[in-house]
């Protein structure tokens, strides 16, 4: 029972946020000129800008605004990822794309556990958004989707509450991913064949073009198959996934977008962990090897089926105004079996172990609609955004929960019978959200003001069919933010923004000593941020520094064994963030990012359970122009993570098998590491070999052997996971 718990908070703690809507594609040439205040680009300039065909420019972001805004304009923190930054990074995963952005805690379950992404930002968990809408996860248990970004466009980091516009959401932000759609090219392709360390395959293709003469209909398909060895020992990842798209109006005053995906995961590794006791402390016979596995190969098994369909469609009226509407639906199933160790020892070399099953399906349909306009009043331009919104999300949940053999930790077999375990829980959740929500931008001179109102009505119901109880919750809430910024002509722009958030909870409160009960209001967030952006005239180098104060007020605490708690809980995160940023400028690429913070809860006088104190990184590639190695592009990244807090241990020194174990706090120590990158266009030499290019990337050059995250139970006891070890890969690509 204690596993389900503790997974519902790892997986579950997070409130859905959204994404990226824009769609506009702009150079990075086309963002050079945002020097001046008239470059503002409200939500019908932005329309006519059009550049499909080429990445839009990383300078440019619309999760902030939900209209495509230059960054310099933006009074809000906001990362922006490119395919061509992940692409040189040789970035597999979500977690490994957000690595160089401030602000965030990555790899909170290590390499231990890859099919879900596990991170927090300004030390609070959030889950990713994709075209706009939420990628809905299930709140009872594991039918959480998972995007392959291969298939993705571009990343942004929305950081701070962003409800205004979004709905419910938790006080860290939002990640906002967009998927490859049809461009404006005639004809195009691509296939890239990867191979590297743990037995790596990758087979992605992608091809796409004109389906009619004049190009107003046009199509394409991604297609990947891939697979590895898992980084523990006997246990390996397979994943399948097709997304065709097609765009039907292209330059058109009415434009319809529809894309669609179906993914297999057939297995993916383990969802075990490592004793803290073994990990991060030594145990008796010293430290268990990154390779442990803690489960049993007679009860492992992860298969997740996924499928979407989404649409996107915009309607011009004129060159002021714009009607646009989204939509997806959603359905996921997830089958879960898996043994884990408990954490705890029953014997000098021997952990307990546990067994847990799950059964998950859901479906679910969001909606967003929004007319969005300029107006011009003498000398005060106004881009007015109002919008509704809709999510039903159904979701069921069939799990057990038992005991399983010990593990011999120096001897470990695992072929032992593991016992059906008993049901555990049968849940039946039905949510449902509606929001409409208004945003008034106004600029007039080199000042920009905006602000955004929202109000929200959700309601969820669960139902556990074991236990026959129901737990009904129907909060509305209202939120809002402001913000203010100048822009020099020069390039810089101070700011200063105030925003909130809130995020539903579920259980009983008192405010009485328990004489009576009830159900508890939502968790607030509040953020205050203030900062400066610079952005030098004429090119894609962006520089930004923020200073934030972030509170959550009305947590849940609870009251020793009682079957109720109170919400008198705060946790605040304040912190200071800078961020460099240059983006295919004279054959350089660079990100460049420190972020501190201090993430506290006042109900426990302790930080959040594994949060950490901030993190610096820096990642460079430069790319020969002229000569014999014309098209070499050599990079090179260092990543520096600072402590984290792992949890209460024992009051005191404990001694667990003869090994004397302190007590207090759990920390987490800090780590460094090591990147590489090698990019050969072999067309910049030869133009016989147009198309061809060879890359090759390395992660922790140098194996440093690192825990990147812990748990404690309060006790000796408690999870950790080892950070990912070295990892090479190499490909060949060609595109026409």
């Amino acid at each position: 029972m204690r596993y389900g718990l503790i997974m519902r908070v790892l997986l579950g703690s997070a409130a859905l946020c959204d994404a990226s809507i824009g769609r506009v594609m702009a150079t990075e040439g086309a963002t050079a000129s945002t020097n001046k205040s008239s470059s503002t680009l409200a939500a019908s300039d932005a329309e006519e800008i059009v550049v499909t065909g080429r990445q839009r420019a990383s300078t440019i972001a619309s999760s902030a605004t939900k209209s495509a805004t230059p960054l310099v304009e933006t009074a809000q923190s906001v990362t922006v990822i490119t395919r061509t930054d992940m692409d040189l990074r040789g970035v597999l995963t979500l977690g490994q794309a957000l690595r160089y952005t401030a602000g965030i805690t990555p790899d909170l379950r290590g390499s231990t556990s890859p099919r879900y992404d596990f991170f927090q930002l300004r030390g609070f968990t959030v889950l990713p958004y994709l075209d706009g809408l939420i990628l809905p996860k299930a709140p009872t248990g594991f039918a959480t989707p998972q995007t392959d970004t291969s298939r993705l466009e571009r990343i942004e980091v929305l950081k701070g509450p962003a409800s205004s516009l979004y709905g419910r959401s938790t006080p860290g932000g939002l990640i906002a991913q967009t998927s490859k759609m049809p461009t404006d090219a005639r004809s195009y392709g691509a296939l890239t064949a990867t191979g590297g360390s743990f037995d790596l395959y990758r087979i992605d293709g992608d091809i796409g073009g004109y389906l009619t003469s004049d190009g107003s209909v046009r199509g394409r398909i991604y297609g990947t198959a891939n697979g590895s060895r898992s980084q523990l020992a006997r246990t390996k990842n397979r994943r399948f996934s097709i997304s065709p798209t097609m765009t039907i109006g292209a330059g058109g005053r009415d434009r319809l977008t529809l894309i669609t995906n179906f993914q297999v995961d057939p297995e993916n590794s383990s969802y075990g962990s490592f004793p803290m006791v073994g990990s991060l402390y030594p145990a008796i016979y010293g430290k268990v090897p990154r390779n442990f596995y803690d489960g049993d190969l007679n009860f492992e098994r992860f298969r997740r089926t996924q499928g979407a369909g989404t649409y996107i469609f915009d309607h011009r009226f004129n060159t002021n105004w714009q009607f646009s509407s989204r939509g997806r639906y959603d359905y996921v199933r997830s089958n879960y079996e898996g043994v884990y160790s408990t954490g705890a020892y029953v014997g000098p070399t021997t952990i307990s172990r546990s067994a847990f099953a799950a059964k998950d399906e859901q479906n679910a349909i969001v909606f967003d609609n929004q007319l969005r306009g300029r107006v011009v009043t003498g000398p005060v331009k106004q881009a007015l955004t109002a919008g509704f919104d809709y999510q039903q999300m159904r979701s069921a949940e069939l799990a057990r929960s038992g005991r399983a053999p010990d593990l011999n930790v120096l001897a470990p077999n695992y072929w032992l019978p593991v016992t059906t375990p008993a049901l555990f829980a049968n849940y039946a959740v039905r949510q449902q959200q509606i929001g409409i929500y208004g945003q008034d931008e106004l600029q007039w001179r080199g000042f920009h003001i905006t602000g955004s109102v929202r109000n929200d009505w959700y309601r969820m119901t669960q139902k556990q069919l074991v236990s026959a109880t129901t737990t009904h919750i129907a909060p509305s809430q209202v939120t809002w933010r402001a913000s203010g910024l100048y822009h020099f002509e020069f390039g810089l722009s101070p700011y200063i923004s105030y925003s909130t958030s809130f995020q539903p909870q579920t259980g009983l409160v008192s405010g009485d000593g328990g004489k009576t009960t009830h159900t508890p209001s939502p968790s607030l967030g509040k953020q205050l941020e203030g900062g400066v952006k610079y952005q030098i005239p004429g090119t894609p180098i962006l520089l930004s520094a923020a200073g934030f104060h972030l509170m959550q007020t009305n947590v849940i605490v609870t009251a020793g064994n009682m079957p109720w708690g109170t919400q008198s809980g705060l946790v605040h995160s304040d912190g200071f963030e800078v961020e460099g940023h240059v983006n295919s400028w004279h054959n350089l690429q660079i990100d460049a990012a420190v972020g501190t913070q201090d993430v506290h809860d006042d109900s426990t006088g302790h930080p959040l359970v594994q949060s950490n104190k901030g993190s610096a990184t820096f990642f460079a590639m430069y790319t020969l122009p002229h000569g014999s190695l014309a098209g070499v592009g050599l990079g090179a990244g260092v990543r520096y993570v600072m402590s984290g807090y792992g949890g209460q241990g024992a009051a005191r020194t404990t001694i667990v098998q003869g090994m004397s174990i302190p007590g207090g706090s759990v920390t987490v120590p800090g780590y460094t590491l090591f990147d590489g990158s090698l990019r050969y266009d072999l067309g910049k030499s030869s133009p016989g070999l147009r198309g061809w290019v060879l890359q090759a990337s390395v992660r922790n050059i140098f194996d440093r052997k690192f825990i990147s995250s812990c748990f404690s139970f309060g006790s000796p006891s408690g999870w950790c996971w080892y950070g990912e070890r070295r990892n090479a890969q190499g490909s060949i690509g060609f595109s026409w």
